[in-house]
């Protein structure tokens, strides 16, 4: 189901714990990435596992756009990428295109490479704090490339062939990496990056790269060296499961005392998470097919968190563990350190009947860059509260499945608006809530 426009609303009747089977497809963080990195290629490319969200269907019209030819392959999440035939896209066609997405930003070096000009419209993205794209041009201008600002975006334009340089990061940021590694493969000479993200999907991404034809190492100490060739060819990949998703359904199971089997959740990828799970009190048996959370009875258990890259727990794992932490007994203390405003979305869980209290210091951790800056990026949860049903509007994408985890946990009716958000990064979602038992419904639409 896709649900079109910003003001929709959801209606959600909570207080029924979850209980069944759903499934993940590929990592929302990888799969656009991955068809991003078709272009690079002098042959097709077949991506299997690509789930049905938002993401995936701009950059499929996005490379549209630029005469790149996709289509689905033999089963289902599987498609096919041609890009034999690439070409300019008109400026109007790709802002309407780019819409609220920030993953235009990672054309630039492939569409480089291909055709020695580029066009990025201005960006969108969740409002979770500072993600500034200025370092993405910094970094072409090093690789050689010649960015002018237009009112209505900017103009990149590669003289020559692009050349490999040595960047440091400042911090391991995830789509830095991603423009490094999709700009290097093809630049003359050899490309060190340090202070590199190596997160799972970052890893994967370095997969399909490597069959394309691409000489890419990575050393122990986050340091990624592209050795450039001349040319590329395709890939035949599938795409590694989105473990961020499959977070957020355990934790969901644990917020609403349910029990959910998710399959296609891999252990590997998720082992800081499910530590956390336990310690916390949630309850999980793996499988070669997938995991099982659920509640187990009893009190959950505050817990001290801080949030880092990987392999630290994701702060795209924090939103919707701290509504389940709504309900364990005690203090517990979040400590974020990746976006400075991602805590914001805990007002609304107040006005739910949630005890958050906000701070500027760096509690129950280490000192990160936010504690001198004025960042309210550290809470306290006090709990265990009960949640009454609220009007809720969706800030972001993993603070509206919070949402959603907090009404269906809540006591009472909660109205939630803007949930064309969260189709950005969970495939079929409101399916697989009325899968779950969910009782929720679209005004004046029947669900299930």
């Amino acid at each position: 189901m896709t649900v079109n426009g910003a003001d929709d609303v959801l209606l959600v009747h909570g207080g029924t714990p979850l209980e069944g089977e759903i499934r993940v497809r590929g990592a929302k963080n990888l799969v656009p990435k991955a068809m991003v990195a078709a272009l690079l290629g002098s042959a097709p490319s077949r991506l299997r596992n690509v789930p049905d969200i938002r993401d995936v269907r701009v950059v499929r019209g996005l490379l549209q756009l630029h005469g790149v030819t996709v289509r689905p392959g033999e089963e289902p999440g599987e498609l096919v990428l041609d890009p034999t035939r690439v070409e300019s896209a008109n400026v109007a066609d790709i802002d309407a295109h780019a819409g609220s997405s920030r993953i235009p930003i990672l054309f630039c070096g492939p569409l480089l490479h291909r055709l020695g000009h580029a066009f990025i419209p201005g960006l969108g993205g969740c409002d979770i704090g500072g993600r500034p794209i200025d370092f993405h041009f910094d970094v072409l201008r090093q690789f050689g490339a010649t960015i002018e600002k237009r009112a209505d975006g900017q103009y990149l334009e590669a003289p020559q062939r692009l050349r490999g340089t040595k960047i440091r990061l400042p911090y391991p940021s995830v789509g830095a990496t991603e423009q490094v590694l999709l700009t290097a493969v093809l630049a003359e000479g050899v490309t060190e990056l340090s202070n590199a993200a190596v997160e799972p999907e970052i890893e994967d991404l370095i997969c399909v790269l490597q069959k394309m034809g691409a000489i890419i190492a990575m050393d122990t100490d986050r340091t990624i060296r592209i050795t450039g060739v001349d040319t590329l060819g395709g890939y035949n990949h599938q795409a590694l499961p989105d473990r961020l998703e499959a977070a957020s359904w355990a934790s969901a199971a644990l917020a609403t005392e349910g029990n959910i089997y998710v399959r296609g959740a891999q252990q590997r990828s998720m082992m800081t998470f499910l530590n956390t799970y336990r310690k916390v009190g949630g309850a999980f048996d793996i499988d070669d097919q997938g995991i099982r959370f659920w509640h187990p009875g009893g009190r959950l258990k505050s817990i001290a968190l801080e949030t880092d890259v990987h392999p630290g727990f994701q702060t795209d794992w924090q939103q919707p563990l701290v509504v389940a932490l709504t309900q364990a007994t005690g203090l517990s203390i979040i400590h974020e350190t990746v976006y400075e405003s991602r805590l914001g979305f805990t007002s609304a869980l107040n006005q739910m009947g949630a005890h958050i209290q906000l701070y500027r210091e760096c509690l129950g951790g280490s000192d990160c860059r936010f504690g001198q800056r004025n960042f309210l990026h550290s809470a306290v949860v006090s709990g265990p509260t009960k949640l009454e049903g609220a009007d809720l509007v969706i800030p972001d994408l993993r603070g509206g499945f919070s949402y959603l985890i907090a009404a269906l946990a809540a006591q009472g009716t909660s109205r939630v608006h803007g949930i064309d958000l969260i189709n950005r990064g969970y495939e079929n979602f409101m399916e697989k809530l009325v899968e779950l038992g969910a009782k929720v419904e679209l005004p004046g639409k029947a669900l299930g």
